[in-house]
Protein backbone atom coordinates (compact mmCIF):
# COMPACT_ATOMS: atom_id res chain seq x y z
CA UNK A 1 0.00 0.00 0.00
CA UNK A 2 1.29 3.42 -1.00
CA UNK A 3 0.84 6.90 0.13
CA UNK A 4 -0.84 8.61 -3.35
CA UNK A 5 1.89 11.42 -3.13
CA UNK A 6 4.50 8.69 -3.89
CA UNK A 7 2.38 7.01 -6.26
CA UNK A 8 4.13 8.62 -9.02
CA UNK A 9 7.66 6.78 -8.26
CA UNK A 10 5.69 3.48 -9.41
CA UNK A 11 4.44 4.57 -12.73
CA UNK A 12 7.95 3.61 -14.32
CA UNK A 13 7.06 -0.01 -13.06
CA UNK A 14 3.80 -0.63 -13.92
CA UNK A 15 4.24 1.02 -17.47
CA UNK A 16 7.25 -1.08 -18.27
CA UNK A 17 5.99 -3.41 -21.35
CA UNK A 18 7.55 -6.51 -19.75
CA UNK A 19 5.26 -5.85 -16.39
CA UNK A 20 1.61 -5.61 -18.52
CA UNK A 21 0.47 -9.47 -18.29
CA UNK A 22 2.28 -10.38 -14.87
CA UNK A 23 2.74 -9.46 -11.48
CA UNK A 24 4.68 -6.60 -10.25
CA UNK A 25 7.49 -7.53 -8.07
CA UNK A 26 9.26 -4.28 -6.09
CA UNK A 27 12.98 -5.20 -5.32
CA UNK A 28 14.04 -4.16 -1.81
CA UNK A 29 15.39 -0.67 -3.26
CA UNK A 30 12.27 0.04 -5.39
CA UNK A 31 10.09 -0.96 -2.36
CA UNK A 32 12.30 1.48 -0.06
CA UNK A 33 11.99 4.20 -2.96
CA UNK A 34 8.55 4.09 -2.86
CA UNK A 35 8.48 3.94 1.11
CA UNK A 36 11.19 6.97 1.17
CA UNK A 37 9.71 9.84 3.45
CA UNK A 38 7.80 7.53 5.83
CA UNK A 39 10.22 4.43 6.59
CA UNK A 40 13.86 4.47 7.29
CA UNK A 41 16.20 1.87 5.04
CA UNK A 42 16.48 -0.58 7.73
CA UNK A 43 12.45 -0.60 8.95
CA UNK A 44 11.71 -0.95 5.46
CA UNK A 45 13.75 -3.83 4.77
CA UNK A 46 12.07 -5.98 7.56
CA UNK A 47 9.32 -5.14 6.27
CA UNK A 48 9.78 -6.11 2.59
CA UNK A 49 11.22 -9.27 4.21
CA UNK A 50 8.03 -10.29 5.52
CA UNK A 51 5.58 -9.30 3.28
CA UNK A 52 7.40 -9.67 0.12
CA UNK A 53 5.75 -12.54 -1.80
CA UNK A 54 7.87 -13.73 -4.63
CA UNK A 55 4.56 -15.48 -6.76
CA UNK A 56 4.36 -14.50 -10.45
CA UNK A 57 1.03 -14.00 -11.74
CA UNK A 58 -0.66 -13.31 -8.36
CA UNK A 59 0.41 -9.65 -6.56
CA UNK A 60 -3.58 -7.89 -6.98
CA UNK A 61 -2.32 -5.80 -4.66
CA UNK A 62 -1.43 -3.73 -8.40
CA UNK A 63 -3.88 -4.16 -9.84
CA UNK A 64 -5.61 -0.50 -9.27
CA UNK A 65 -2.36 1.17 -9.76
CA UNK A 66 -2.26 -1.00 -13.17
CA UNK A 67 -6.07 -0.17 -13.88
CA UNK A 68 -4.88 3.82 -13.31
CA UNK A 69 -4.23 4.12 -17.24
CA UNK A 70 -7.48 4.36 -18.85
CA UNK A 71 -9.05 2.05 -21.10
CA UNK A 72 -9.47 -1.79 -21.14
CA UNK A 73 -6.02 -3.77 -20.59
CA UNK A 74 -5.78 -7.46 -20.88
CA UNK A 75 -3.54 -7.91 -18.18
CA UNK A 76 -4.03 -10.33 -14.62
CA UNK A 77 -4.56 -7.56 -12.51
CA UNK A 78 -7.32 -5.69 -14.57
CA UNK A 79 -10.43 -6.49 -12.16
CA UNK A 80 -12.85 -7.12 -15.47
CA UNK A 81 -10.64 -9.81 -16.57
CA UNK A 82 -11.81 -13.18 -16.75
CA UNK A 83 -8.73 -14.43 -15.94
CA UNK A 84 -7.11 -11.97 -13.41
CA UNK A 85 -5.61 -13.12 -9.83
CA UNK A 86 -7.73 -13.46 -7.10
CA UNK A 87 -8.74 -10.34 -5.80
CA UNK A 88 -8.68 -8.96 -1.88
CA UNK A 89 -11.20 -6.10 -0.69
CA UNK A 90 -9.99 -4.57 2.27
CA UNK A 91 -12.22 -2.32 3.92
CA UNK A 92 -12.50 0.03 7.81
CA UNK A 93 -15.73 0.14 9.14
CA UNK A 94 -15.03 3.41 9.99
CA UNK A 95 -13.84 4.75 6.36
CA UNK A 96 -15.66 7.95 5.01
CA UNK A 97 -13.97 8.18 2.10
CA UNK A 98 -14.39 4.62 1.14
CA UNK A 99 -17.04 3.44 2.87
CA UNK A 100 -17.83 -0.04 3.55
CA UNK A 101 -20.67 -0.30 1.55
CA UNK A 102 -18.75 1.03 -1.27
CA UNK A 103 -16.68 -1.42 -1.33
CA UNK A 104 -19.18 -4.62 -0.89
CA UNK A 105 -20.20 -3.11 -3.97
CA UNK A 106 -17.45 -3.65 -5.75
CA UNK A 107 -16.58 -6.96 -4.40
CA UNK A 108 -20.31 -8.00 -6.00
CA UNK A 109 -19.52 -6.14 -9.40
CA UNK A 110 -16.04 -8.16 -9.55
CA UNK A 111 -17.41 -11.26 -8.59
CA UNK A 112 -18.64 -12.33 -11.92
CA UNK A 113 -15.41 -13.29 -12.77
CA UNK A 114 -14.13 -17.07 -12.70
CA UNK A 115 -11.36 -16.28 -10.16
CA UNK A 116 -11.30 -15.31 -6.18
CA UNK A 117 -13.27 -11.90 -5.21
CA UNK A 118 -12.74 -12.20 -1.16
CA UNK A 119 -13.87 -9.09 1.02
CA UNK A 120 -12.41 -8.22 4.77
CA UNK A 121 -13.31 -5.15 7.14
CA UNK A 122 -11.70 -3.91 9.83
CA UNK A 123 -14.22 -2.81 12.87
CA UNK A 124 -12.60 0.55 13.81
CA UNK A 125 -10.68 1.55 11.40
CA UNK A 126 -10.65 4.43 8.71
CA UNK A 127 -9.78 5.21 5.01
CA UNK A 128 -5.83 4.77 5.86
CA UNK A 129 -5.82 1.66 7.25
CA UNK A 130 -2.37 0.52 7.34
CA UNK A 131 -1.64 4.44 9.01
CA UNK A 132 -2.64 3.45 12.08
CA UNK A 133 -1.51 1.53 15.37
CA UNK A 134 -2.39 -1.93 15.11
CA UNK A 135 -1.79 -1.88 11.43
CA UNK A 136 0.08 -5.24 11.86
CA UNK A 137 -2.90 -6.81 11.69
CA UNK A 138 -4.23 -5.72 8.83
CA UNK A 139 -0.97 -6.75 6.78
CA UNK A 140 -0.67 -10.18 8.31
CA UNK A 141 -4.46 -10.86 7.65
CA UNK A 142 -3.21 -9.70 3.54
CA UNK A 143 -0.30 -11.53 4.00
CA UNK A 144 -2.16 -15.02 5.04
CA UNK A 145 -4.35 -14.49 2.25
CA UNK A 146 -2.28 -13.56 -0.45
CA UNK A 147 -0.46 -16.66 0.63
CA UNK A 148 -2.55 -18.61 0.62
CA UNK A 149 -4.04 -17.41 -2.88
CA UNK A 150 -0.67 -17.45 -4.39
CA UNK A 151 -0.53 -21.50 -4.45
CA UNK A 152 -3.19 -21.12 -6.72
CA UNK A 153 -2.74 -18.67 -8.56
CA UNK A 154 -5.40 -18.09 -11.02
CA UNK A 155 -5.15 -21.36 -13.65
CA UNK A 156 -3.12 -23.45 -11.47
CA UNK A 157 -3.37 -25.75 -8.61
CA UNK A 158 -1.39 -26.57 -6.29
CA UNK A 159 1.82 -29.22 -6.54
CA UNK A 160 1.58 -32.05 -4.45
CA UNK A 161 4.11 -35.11 -3.43
CA UNK A 162 3.89 -38.08 -5.59
CA UNK A 163 1.47 -40.20 -5.76
CA UNK A 164 3.26 -43.83 -6.95
CA UNK A 165 0.71 -42.76 -9.62
CA UNK A 166 2.54 -40.00 -11.35
CA UNK A 167 0.80 -36.89 -10.32
CA UNK A 168 2.14 -33.93 -12.67
CA UNK A 169 3.61 -30.76 -11.67
CA UNK A 170 0.22 -28.22 -11.66
CA UNK A 171 1.87 -25.79 -13.98
CA UNK A 172 1.30 -27.90 -16.49
CA UNK A 173 -2.14 -27.78 -15.89
CA UNK A 174 -3.15 -24.27 -16.92
CA UNK A 175 -6.75 -25.18 -17.78
CA UNK A 176 -7.57 -25.74 -13.72
CA UNK A 177 -8.41 -22.87 -11.72
CA UNK A 178 -9.35 -22.68 -7.91
CA UNK A 179 -13.12 -22.04 -6.70
CA UNK A 180 -14.67 -21.08 -3.67
CA UNK A 181 -18.23 -20.87 -2.90
CA UNK A 182 -19.42 -16.97 -1.53
CA UNK A 183 -22.89 -17.08 -1.74
CA UNK A 184 -24.59 -13.29 -1.72
CA UNK A 185 -26.27 -12.30 1.92
CA UNK A 186 -29.32 -10.88 -0.41
CA UNK A 187 -29.87 -14.74 -2.10
CA UNK A 188 -30.20 -16.24 1.88
CA UNK A 189 -32.56 -13.54 2.75
CA UNK A 190 -34.61 -14.37 -0.64
CA UNK A 191 -34.86 -18.11 -0.07
CA UNK A 192 -36.12 -17.50 3.42
CA UNK A 193 -38.80 -15.11 2.02
CA UNK A 194 -39.86 -17.95 -0.55
CA UNK A 195 -40.24 -20.89 2.04
CA UNK A 196 -41.70 -18.29 4.46
CA UNK A 197 -44.49 -17.42 1.60
CA UNK A 198 -44.61 -21.00 0.53
CA UNK A 199 -48.61 -22.10 0.36
CA UNK A 200 -49.41 -25.44 1.54
CA UNK A 201 -51.98 -28.03 0.10
CA UNK A 202 -53.98 -30.01 2.51
CA UNK A 203 -52.80 -33.07 4.61
CA UNK A 204 -52.53 -36.59 2.37
CA UNK A 205 -55.24 -38.63 3.13
CA UNK A 206 -53.09 -41.63 4.14
CA UNK A 207 -50.73 -42.69 6.92
CA UNK A 208 -47.89 -43.46 4.84
CA UNK A 209 -45.79 -41.59 1.82
CA UNK A 210 -48.25 -43.38 -0.68
CA UNK A 211 -48.90 -39.75 -1.89
CA UNK A 212 -45.96 -38.03 -2.09
CA UNK A 213 -43.96 -36.28 0.83
CA UNK A 214 -46.03 -35.81 3.69
CA UNK A 215 -47.21 -32.29 4.86
CA UNK A 216 -45.89 -32.94 8.63
CA UNK A 217 -42.38 -33.65 7.42
CA UNK A 218 -42.14 -30.82 4.79
CA UNK A 219 -43.49 -28.56 7.27
CA UNK A 220 -40.75 -29.61 9.64
CA UNK A 221 -38.42 -28.98 7.38
CA UNK A 222 -39.20 -25.81 6.43
CA UNK A 223 -39.18 -24.58 9.97
CA UNK A 224 -35.70 -25.65 10.49
CA UNK A 225 -34.70 -24.26 7.09
CA UNK A 226 -36.14 -20.73 8.14
CA UNK A 227 -35.15 -20.53 11.85
CA UNK A 228 -32.33 -22.88 13.08
CA UNK A 229 -30.38 -23.37 9.46
CA UNK A 230 -27.04 -22.05 8.63
CA UNK A 231 -25.66 -22.23 5.43
CA UNK A 232 -22.73 -20.38 5.85
CA UNK A 233 -21.93 -23.82 7.66
CA UNK A 234 -21.95 -25.56 4.94
CA UNK A 235 -20.08 -22.30 2.65
CA UNK A 236 -17.29 -23.02 5.38
CA UNK A 237 -17.00 -26.90 5.27
CA UNK A 238 -16.79 -26.66 1.41
CA UNK A 239 -14.02 -23.94 1.39
CA UNK A 240 -11.92 -26.08 3.93
CA UNK A 241 -11.36 -28.26 1.33
CA UNK A 242 -9.25 -27.59 -2.10
CA UNK A 243 -12.48 -26.80 -4.72
CA UNK A 244 -11.59 -26.53 -8.37
CA UNK A 245 -13.08 -25.64 -11.76
CA UNK A 246 -11.70 -27.04 -14.72
CA UNK A 247 -13.69 -26.82 -18.40
CA UNK A 248 -13.89 -30.04 -20.24
CA UNK A 249 -15.47 -30.50 -23.67
CA UNK A 250 -17.04 -26.95 -23.43
CA UNK A 251 -18.66 -27.34 -19.76
CA UNK A 252 -17.06 -26.23 -16.55
CA UNK A 253 -16.54 -29.02 -14.22
CA UNK A 254 -16.25 -28.14 -10.69
CA UNK A 255 -14.64 -30.92 -7.98
CA UNK A 256 -13.10 -31.19 -4.77
CA UNK A 257 -9.97 -32.49 -4.87
CA UNK A 258 -7.85 -33.63 -1.17
CA UNK A 259 -4.57 -35.09 -1.35
CA UNK A 260 -3.62 -37.76 1.80
CA UNK A 261 -0.40 -36.98 3.74
CA UNK A 262 0.50 -40.49 3.06
CA UNK A 263 2.57 -40.98 0.13
CA UNK A 264 1.31 -44.37 -1.75
CA UNK A 265 -2.12 -43.14 -1.49
CA UNK A 266 -4.16 -44.92 -4.10
CA UNK A 267 -6.25 -42.19 -6.25
CA UNK A 268 -9.84 -42.48 -6.34
CA UNK A 269 -12.42 -40.60 -8.07
CA UNK A 270 -16.31 -40.61 -6.71
CA UNK A 271 -19.47 -39.79 -8.15
CA UNK A 272 -22.36 -38.90 -6.59
CA UNK A 273 -26.04 -39.02 -7.46
CA UNK A 274 -29.47 -37.57 -7.86
CA UNK A 275 -30.40 -35.91 -5.81
CA UNK A 276 -27.54 -35.93 -4.37
CA UNK A 277 -24.13 -33.24 -4.86
CA UNK A 278 -20.41 -33.44 -3.68
CA UNK A 279 -22.72 -32.31 -0.29
CA UNK A 280 -23.16 -36.50 0.20
CA UNK A 281 -19.27 -37.30 0.09
CA UNK A 282 -17.69 -34.56 2.50
CA UNK A 283 -17.85 -36.94 5.87
CA UNK A 284 -15.87 -39.58 3.98
CA UNK A 285 -13.09 -37.41 3.19
CA UNK A 286 -11.63 -37.52 6.38
CA UNK A 287 -11.58 -41.47 6.53
CA UNK A 288 -10.35 -41.81 3.56
CA UNK A 289 -7.86 -39.93 2.89
CA UNK A 290 -6.55 -39.33 6.69
CA UNK A 291 -7.37 -43.19 7.41
CA UNK A 292 -4.63 -43.20 10.58
CA UNK A 293 -7.12 -40.97 12.33
CA UNK A 294 -10.27 -42.95 11.63
CA UNK A 295 -9.22 -46.44 12.50
CA UNK A 296 -7.11 -47.45 9.31
CA UNK A 297 -3.29 -47.81 8.81
CA UNK A 298 -1.79 -45.75 5.92
CA UNK A 299 -2.07 -48.22 4.18
CA UNK A 300 -5.29 -47.64 3.49
CA UNK A 301 -5.00 -43.80 2.64
CA UNK A 302 -7.08 -42.46 -1.34
CA UNK A 303 -6.13 -39.38 -2.62
CA UNK A 304 -10.03 -37.93 -3.41
CA UNK A 305 -11.36 -36.62 -6.35
CA UNK A 306 -15.10 -35.50 -5.95
CA UNK A 307 -16.46 -33.92 -9.14
CA UNK A 308 -20.04 -32.52 -9.44
CA UNK A 309 -21.91 -33.92 -12.35
CA UNK A 310 -22.67 -31.55 -15.81
CA UNK A 311 -26.09 -29.51 -14.67
CA UNK A 312 -25.15 -30.39 -10.80
CA UNK A 313 -24.13 -27.88 -8.00
CA UNK A 314 -20.99 -25.63 -9.00
CA UNK A 315 -20.54 -27.72 -12.62
CA UNK A 316 -21.65 -25.72 -15.68
CA UNK A 317 -24.90 -26.53 -17.24
CA UNK A 318 -24.50 -28.10 -20.79
CA UNK A 319 -26.24 -25.64 -23.30
CA UNK A 320 -26.25 -28.43 -25.45
CA UNK A 321 -27.56 -32.24 -26.35
CA UNK A 322 -25.23 -35.33 -25.41
CA UNK A 323 -24.43 -35.26 -21.64
CA UNK A 324 -25.03 -38.80 -20.78
CA UNK A 325 -23.71 -41.24 -18.96
CA UNK A 326 -20.69 -42.14 -21.77
CA UNK A 327 -19.90 -38.42 -21.91
CA UNK A 328 -19.77 -37.71 -18.55
CA UNK A 329 -17.50 -40.73 -18.28
CA UNK A 330 -15.29 -39.55 -20.70
CA UNK A 331 -15.08 -36.21 -18.91
CA UNK A 332 -14.17 -38.17 -15.70
CA UNK A 333 -11.38 -39.67 -17.64
CA UNK A 334 -9.74 -36.46 -18.94
CA UNK A 335 -10.14 -34.64 -15.10
CA UNK A 336 -8.05 -37.43 -13.75
CA UNK A 337 -5.31 -37.23 -16.99
CA UNK A 338 -5.46 -34.05 -16.44
CA UNK A 339 -4.82 -34.19 -13.02
CA UNK A 340 -1.75 -36.40 -13.74
CA UNK A 341 -3.18 -39.62 -12.06
CA UNK A 342 -1.42 -42.66 -14.20
CA UNK A 343 -2.95 -45.16 -11.93
CA UNK A 344 -6.53 -44.83 -10.50
CA UNK A 345 -9.63 -46.37 -9.13
CA UNK A 346 -12.98 -45.13 -9.43
CA UNK A 347 -16.80 -45.48 -7.16
CA UNK A 348 -20.22 -44.25 -7.33
CA UNK A 349 -23.66 -45.02 -6.06
CA UNK A 350 -27.12 -44.00 -8.07
CA UNK A 351 -26.03 -41.73 -11.02
CA UNK A 352 -22.58 -42.08 -9.90
CA UNK A 353 -22.99 -45.73 -10.23
CA UNK A 354 -23.62 -45.55 -14.15
CA UNK A 355 -21.25 -43.64 -14.76
CA UNK A 356 -18.50 -45.67 -12.89
CA UNK A 357 -20.29 -48.40 -14.62
CA UNK A 358 -19.49 -46.66 -18.33
CA UNK A 359 -16.32 -45.72 -17.41
CA UNK A 360 -15.25 -49.49 -16.54
CA UNK A 361 -16.81 -50.14 -19.98
CA UNK A 362 -14.81 -47.78 -21.65
CA UNK A 363 -11.43 -48.83 -20.34
CA UNK A 364 -9.66 -45.56 -19.83
CA UNK A 365 -5.59 -46.43 -19.85
CA UNK A 366 -5.12 -45.71 -16.05
CA UNK A 367 -8.58 -47.12 -14.91
CA UNK A 368 -7.74 -50.17 -12.25
CA UNK A 369 -10.69 -51.08 -10.70
CA UNK A 370 -14.03 -49.94 -9.61
CA UNK A 371 -16.35 -50.29 -6.52
CA UNK A 372 -20.37 -49.77 -6.83
CA UNK A 373 -22.90 -49.63 -4.17
CA UNK A 374 -26.04 -49.72 -6.77
CA UNK A 375 -26.44 -52.43 -9.60
CA UNK A 376 -27.57 -50.22 -12.42
CA UNK A 377 -27.34 -53.07 -14.92
CA UNK A 378 -30.62 -54.66 -13.99
CA UNK A 379 -32.72 -51.68 -15.09
CA UNK A 380 -31.97 -52.35 -18.51
CA UNK A 381 -31.66 -56.24 -17.96
CA UNK A 382 -33.86 -58.31 -15.44
CA UNK A 383 -31.69 -60.81 -13.89
CA UNK A 384 -32.54 -64.28 -12.91
CA UNK A 385 -34.69 -65.01 -9.91
CA UNK A 386 -33.82 -68.48 -8.54
CA UNK A 387 -32.64 -67.86 -4.73
CA UNK A 388 -35.20 -66.68 -2.50
CA UNK A 389 -32.73 -63.95 -2.08
CA UNK A 390 -32.99 -62.95 -5.96
CA UNK A 391 -36.83 -63.41 -5.94
CA UNK A 392 -37.24 -60.65 -2.98
CA UNK A 393 -34.77 -58.29 -4.80
CA UNK A 394 -36.44 -58.97 -7.75
CA UNK A 395 -39.81 -58.12 -5.99
CA UNK A 396 -38.56 -55.41 -4.08
CA UNK A 397 -36.80 -53.54 -7.56
CA UNK A 398 -41.03 -54.46 -8.83
CA UNK A 399 -42.12 -52.68 -6.12
CA UNK A 400 -40.34 -49.66 -6.90
CA UNK A 401 -40.76 -49.35 -10.88
CA UNK A 402 -44.37 -49.51 -10.17
CA UNK A 403 -45.06 -47.12 -6.73
CA UNK A 404 -41.77 -45.09 -6.37
CA UNK A 405 -40.69 -44.52 -9.78
CA UNK A 406 -42.19 -41.36 -10.72
CA UNK A 407 -39.60 -39.18 -10.23
CA UNK A 408 -37.45 -41.35 -12.34
CA UNK A 409 -40.37 -40.96 -15.35
CA UNK A 410 -41.22 -37.20 -14.66
CA UNK A 411 -37.63 -36.12 -15.42
CA UNK A 412 -36.98 -39.08 -17.91
CA UNK A 413 -39.05 -37.58 -20.10
CA UNK A 414 -39.98 -34.01 -19.02
CA UNK A 415 -36.98 -32.46 -16.85
CA UNK A 416 -38.11 -29.26 -18.28
CA UNK A 417 -41.36 -29.52 -16.99
CA UNK A 418 -41.05 -29.94 -13.02
CA UNK A 419 -37.71 -27.66 -13.47
CA UNK A 420 -40.83 -24.41 -13.58
CA UNK A 421 -41.08 -25.66 -10.39
CA UNK A 422 -37.15 -26.90 -8.48
CA UNK A 423 -36.38 -22.93 -9.59
CA UNK A 424 -39.48 -21.12 -8.13
CA UNK A 425 -39.95 -22.37 -5.00
CA UNK A 426 -37.66 -24.07 -2.32
CA UNK A 427 -40.26 -26.22 -0.76
CA UNK A 428 -41.30 -27.84 -4.42
CA UNK A 429 -37.70 -28.18 -4.48
CA UNK A 430 -36.99 -29.79 -1.44
CA UNK A 431 -40.17 -31.73 -1.71
CA UNK A 432 -38.86 -33.44 -4.91
CA UNK A 433 -35.75 -34.34 -3.86
CA UNK A 434 -37.46 -36.02 -0.42
CA UNK A 435 -39.36 -38.20 -2.49
CA UNK A 436 -36.63 -40.81 -3.92
CA UNK A 437 -37.21 -44.30 -2.06
CA UNK A 438 -38.78 -45.51 0.55
CA UNK A 439 -36.11 -45.91 3.20
CA UNK A 440 -34.11 -43.19 2.71
CA UNK A 441 -37.15 -40.90 2.98
CA UNK A 442 -38.75 -42.30 6.12
CA UNK A 443 -34.86 -41.81 7.45
CA UNK A 444 -35.00 -38.22 6.59
CA UNK A 445 -38.71 -37.39 7.75
CA UNK A 446 -37.67 -39.26 11.68
CA UNK A 447 -34.99 -36.62 11.21
CA UNK A 448 -37.49 -33.89 11.14
CA UNK A 449 -40.58 -35.04 12.44
CA UNK A 450 -39.15 -36.89 15.58
CA UNK A 451 -35.90 -35.32 16.03
CA UNK A 452 -34.32 -38.77 15.29
CA UNK A 453 -31.72 -38.78 12.73
CA UNK A 454 -30.45 -42.24 11.24
CA UNK A 455 -26.50 -42.16 10.76
CA UNK A 456 -25.34 -38.72 9.18
CA UNK A 457 -28.90 -38.03 7.55
CA UNK A 458 -28.55 -35.00 9.75
CA UNK A 459 -31.40 -32.47 9.38
CA UNK A 460 -28.57 -29.92 8.61
CA UNK A 461 -26.82 -32.47 6.61
CA UNK A 462 -30.30 -33.00 4.76
CA UNK A 463 -30.63 -29.34 4.37
CA UNK A 464 -27.37 -28.59 2.81
CA UNK A 465 -27.77 -30.45 0.11
CA UNK A 466 -31.18 -28.59 -0.86
CA UNK A 467 -29.93 -25.04 -0.33
CA UNK A 468 -26.84 -26.42 -2.55
CA UNK A 469 -29.28 -26.91 -5.22
CA UNK A 470 -31.43 -24.07 -4.50
CA UNK A 471 -28.61 -21.45 -4.95
CA UNK A 472 -27.25 -23.07 -7.79
CA UNK A 473 -30.32 -22.97 -9.44
CA UNK A 474 -29.72 -26.26 -10.81
CA UNK A 475 -32.95 -28.55 -10.43
CA UNK A 476 -34.04 -28.63 -14.13
CA UNK A 477 -30.00 -28.82 -15.35
CA UNK A 478 -29.85 -31.97 -12.51
CA UNK A 479 -33.36 -33.05 -14.25
CA UNK A 480 -31.87 -33.39 -17.85
CA UNK A 481 -28.84 -36.01 -16.93
CA UNK A 482 -32.02 -38.58 -16.65
CA UNK A 483 -33.63 -37.32 -20.15
CA UNK A 484 -30.29 -37.60 -21.57
CA UNK A 485 -29.80 -41.50 -19.55
CA UNK A 486 -33.16 -42.29 -21.31
CA UNK A 487 -32.02 -41.78 -24.73
CA UNK A 488 -28.10 -42.99 -23.92
CA UNK A 489 -30.05 -46.74 -22.53
CA UNK A 490 -32.39 -46.66 -25.54
CA UNK A 491 -29.77 -45.97 -28.20
CA UNK A 492 -27.53 -48.54 -27.13
CA UNK A 493 -30.77 -50.93 -26.80
CA UNK A 494 -31.73 -50.14 -30.32
CA UNK A 495 -28.08 -51.01 -31.46
CA UNK A 496 -28.97 -55.03 -30.46
CA UNK A 497 -25.37 -54.63 -29.47
CA UNK A 498 -24.14 -56.05 -25.96
CA UNK A 499 -22.23 -53.16 -24.13
CA UNK A 500 -18.24 -54.16 -23.97
CA UNK A 501 -17.61 -56.39 -20.56
CA UNK A 502 -15.46 -55.00 -17.73
CA UNK A 503 -12.58 -56.56 -17.36
CA UNK A 504 -10.98 -54.61 -14.62
CA UNK A 505 -11.41 -55.94 -10.99
CA UNK A 506 -14.91 -54.85 -9.59
CA UNK A 507 -16.14 -54.55 -6.05
CA UNK A 508 -19.51 -54.31 -4.95
CA UNK A 509 -21.16 -53.63 -1.19
CA UNK A 510 -25.13 -54.56 -0.46
CA UNK A 511 -26.30 -51.98 1.71
CA UNK A 512 -29.66 -53.40 3.30
CA UNK A 513 -31.39 -50.03 2.87
CA UNK A 514 -30.85 -50.20 -0.55
CA UNK A 515 -33.98 -50.10 -2.84
CA UNK A 516 -33.48 -53.68 -3.25
CA UNK A 517 -30.58 -55.51 -1.66
CA UNK A 518 -28.10 -57.27 -4.90
CA UNK A 519 -27.24 -60.83 -4.05
CA UNK A 520 -23.79 -62.16 -4.87
CA UNK A 521 -24.98 -64.29 -7.73
CA UNK A 522 -26.96 -60.81 -9.70
CA UNK A 523 -23.00 -58.99 -8.58
CA UNK A 524 -21.05 -61.61 -10.80
CA UNK A 525 -23.63 -62.02 -13.49
CA UNK A 526 -23.02 -58.30 -14.50
CA UNK A 527 -19.36 -58.12 -13.32
CA UNK A 528 -17.58 -61.54 -14.28
CA UNK A 529 -14.60 -59.88 -12.75
CA UNK A 530 -16.15 -59.56 -8.78
CA UNK A 531 -12.96 -59.31 -7.11
CA UNK A 532 -14.86 -58.50 -3.64
CA UNK A 533 -18.11 -58.52 -2.28
CA UNK A 534 -19.83 -57.80 0.75
CA UNK A 535 -23.03 -57.43 2.99
CA UNK A 536 -23.10 -55.16 6.02
CA UNK A 537 -25.54 -54.76 8.41
CA UNK A 538 -26.44 -51.20 7.93
CA UNK A 539 -27.14 -47.87 5.60
CA UNK A 540 -29.37 -47.42 2.65
CA UNK A 541 -29.09 -46.06 -1.12
CA UNK A 542 -26.96 -42.72 0.00
CA UNK A 543 -24.60 -44.89 2.01
CA UNK A 544 -21.44 -42.92 2.12
CA UNK A 545 -23.85 -40.00 3.41
CA UNK A 546 -25.31 -41.76 5.87
CA UNK A 547 -22.65 -44.48 7.26
CA UNK A 548 -19.59 -42.42 6.12
CA UNK A 549 -16.86 -44.72 8.60
CA UNK A 550 -18.50 -47.83 7.56
CA UNK A 551 -18.28 -47.02 3.43
CA UNK A 552 -15.10 -45.89 3.76
CA UNK A 553 -14.01 -49.28 5.61
CA UNK A 554 -15.77 -51.39 2.36
CA UNK A 555 -13.75 -48.40 -0.20
CA UNK A 556 -10.56 -49.71 2.38
CA UNK A 557 -11.31 -53.32 2.40
CA UNK A 558 -12.13 -53.29 -1.78
CA UNK A 559 -9.50 -51.79 -3.56
CA UNK A 560 -7.13 -53.46 -1.26
CA UNK A 561 -6.10 -56.06 -3.46
CA UNK A 562 -5.26 -52.89 -6.09
CA UNK A 563 -2.57 -51.19 -4.32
Amino acid sequence: VVPVSQIRSLFPILRNPANRHRAVGFTPEQFHYAFTNTMRRQESDEVYERYHIPAPGSFVWAGPLANFTPGHQDTYVNFRNEERAPLLFIAGSEDNIMPPAVNQSNVKHYRHAKTVTDYKEFAGRSHYTVGQDGWEEVADYALEWAVDHAKHPAGLITPSRSTGGGEQPMETHPQVRPFRVDVPEEDLEDLRRRIEAASWPSKELVEDRSQGVQLATMQALARYWTTDYDWRKAEEKLNALPNFITEIDGVDIHFVRVRSQHENALPLIMTHGWPGSVVELLETVGPLTDPTAHGGTPEDAFHLVLPSLPGYGFSGEPAELGWEAGRTAQAWTELMRRLGYTRYVAQGGDLGAIVTDVMARQAPEGLVGIHTNFLVTVLADPPPEESEQERAAAAALAEFQATGFAYFLEMTNRPQTIGYALLDSPVALAAWMLDHDTDSYYKISRAFVDGQPVGNLTREHIVDNITLYWLTGTGASAARWYWEFGRFVAAAQASGQAPPEVSVPVGFTTFPGEIWRTSRSWAERSYPNLTYFNEVDRGGHFAAWEEPQLFSEEMRAAFSSLR
